[in-house]
């Protein structure tokens, strides 16, 4: 028996790095999943690698920043499968720059995809877990959510802030609907998105000095966790923030 047999899941930014690894751990759990993203190409390779591996998985083109895009991802969900009732919010981008330099238009888009990307998704969503009799609802936040650094941009800092009490909220008004929502807060993690830091040693090297584990977390810490989130070993536990940070904020 999987750890998520009978579930049936929605990941947007599924095609690539944390969200595909999360897509793939969750069907070799027994979720059946929808993995959204706008890179189409990479996101059907994911799917038919679950689906040869005999899971179950639908792609779909997913903008998190457009409703219709949201709506449209929930009903594959339940027409495919009959019901949602996992959503993680995974989608978001990093664009580093000092508050002075970073442009409005760079501040609208990361905004629109870490944030509203959230608030679409859980908006769309909680109709059909409402239908389902319940569900688990993921966000994706970041050590950046909890406290602030001097590597990180105050944007992307505020963006996972957001993300961090947009979830609380969440959960709060949902409770009582059996729709629990929790945070996870991964610290660095060998994705594209800190590419940039994992090829420029001397960036790397002052992460590492913050590192208390001594080393870059995978993928796979960060979807560990997540699966526990999504499934019924959770069950009594929302509006709460898993940290896999590595011991980053212990200090």
């Amino acid at each position: 028996m999987g750890r998520l047999d009978g579930k049936v899941a929605l990941i947007s930014g599924g095609a690539k790095g944390q969200g595909a690894v999360e897509a793939r751990m969750f069907a070799r759990e027994g979720a059946s999943v929808v993995l959204g993203d706008i890179l189409d190409d990479a996101g059907k390779k994911v799917e038919a690698e679950i689906r040869a591996g005999g899971g179950a998985a639908t792609y779909v083109h997913l903008d998190v920043t457009r409703e219709a895009d949201w709506r449209g991802a929930v009903a594959t969900a339940v027409q495919a499968y009959g019901k949602l009732t996992v959503l993680v919010n995974n989608a978001g981008i990093l664009l580093r720059a000092k508050i002075e330099d970073m442009s409005e238009t760079d501040w609208d888009r990361l905004m629109a995809i870490n944030v509203k990307g959230v608030f679409l998704g859980t908006k769309c969503a909680i109709p059909a877990m409402r239908q389902a009799g319940g569900g688990s609802i993921i966000n994706i936040s970041s050590t950046a959510g909890l406290v602030a650094s001097p590597g990180e941009t105050a944007a992307y800092i505020a963006s996972k802030g957001a993300v961090r009490l947009f979830t609380k909220a969440t959960a709060i008004q949902h409770a009582k609907e059996k729709i629990r929502c929790n945070s996870v807060h991964p610290g660095p993690v060998a994705t594209d998105m800190i590419k940039d830091m994992l090829e420029t040693p001397t960036m790397l090297e002052a992460r590492m000095r913050r590192l208390p584990m001594g080393r870059i977390g995978t993928a796979e810490d960060i979807a560990y966790g997540v699966i526990y989130l999504a499934s019924d070993e959770s069950s009594y536990m929302t509006g709460s923030e898993l940290v896999i940070d590595g011991g980053t904020t212990a200090e």
